[in-house]
């Protein structure tokens, strides 16, 4: 099965991946940019968006399904960007699949292993997804008030509602395994030997998912990087400041 994915663009080609709860939409504003200097294929990951649904949920397996679509495309070498959940995915592909990077970019996440802290939101989405007549994100997101304070986060949730068969809302992701391979998603990728590509780790100022103890973590597993922090935004730094973040990537890319 393949990976959902929408192609923009032409120049190197690029793959380009969101984060947990998230779809390609959500980086929309960044293959925009990129689209006028690569040939961008951002993608669903799966149990995400359009993608196929599998009980299966690790980084190996993600980055799998990654690999699958470059030989589908026939694509033997790409940059190769992702935030947050798909910058591991995209780190894993890396260790990985070294011989098929040109350049990897990191949005917002390091290679270590993160304690919960998606908890109070799956109690919130999973009584969305029991109230099985949800007619609008209204409606929804009085729900998810009740477990997630901030509006932001609840409205990038949110995206992902779709009406189903019956005309109500429901997830487009797959809630029930999302939740019970979590600790596979906090966990740290599976990484045997150094990777040789060259890194960009974008980390956002307000953000705690890049902090200093991470450093070595990172240059363990990729030696190659170098590292540029976004001044005035948090963990969505892409959404806050996107002609920054999309600078910093040109840069590095080109």
């Amino acid at each position: 099965m393949l990976l959902n994915y929408k192609q923009t663009g032409s120049g190197p080609d690029l793959i380009l991946m969101h984060g947990l709860f998230g779809s390609l939409e959500n980086l929309n504003v960044i293959a925009k940019t990129l689209s006028e200097h690569f040939t961008v294929y951002n993608v669903d990951l799966r149990n995400h968006g359009r993608s196929f649904h599998s009980d299966d949920m690790s980084y190996p397996h993600m980055a799998g399904d990654i690999k699958a679509l470059l030989d589908h495309l026939n694509i033997h070498k790409a940059h190769v960007v992702g935030h947050s959940m798909g910058g591991k995915v995209a780190m894993q592909f890396a260790s990985s699949f070294d011989q098929h990077v040109n350049k990897l970019v990191v949005l917002d996440i390091a290679p270590v292993t993160y304690p919960p802290r998606h908890d109070e939101i799956i109690v919130g989405l999973n009584k969305v997804s029991a109230y099985t007549n949800v007619l609008n994100r209204t409606q929804a997101d009085e729900i998810l008030s009740e477990h997630i304070d901030m509006p932001g986060v609840r409205q990038f949730l949110l995206k992902s509602l779709a009406k189903n068969t019956a005309g109500f809302l429901s997830w487009r992701f797959n809630l029930p395994v999302i939740a019970n391979a979590y600790s596979n998603i906090v966990a740290n990728i599976t990484n045997e030997s150094p990777c040789q590509c060259e890194t960009l780790f974008v980390k956002g100022n307000n953000s705690d998912y890049i902090l200093a103890e991470h450093r070595e973590a990172i240059v363990k597993a990729f030696p190659k990087a170098t590292a540029k922090v976004i001044h005035g935004v948090g963990h969505w730094l892409h959404a806050e400041k996107p002609a920054a973040v999309n600078k910093s990537i040109l840069d590095f890319l080109q």
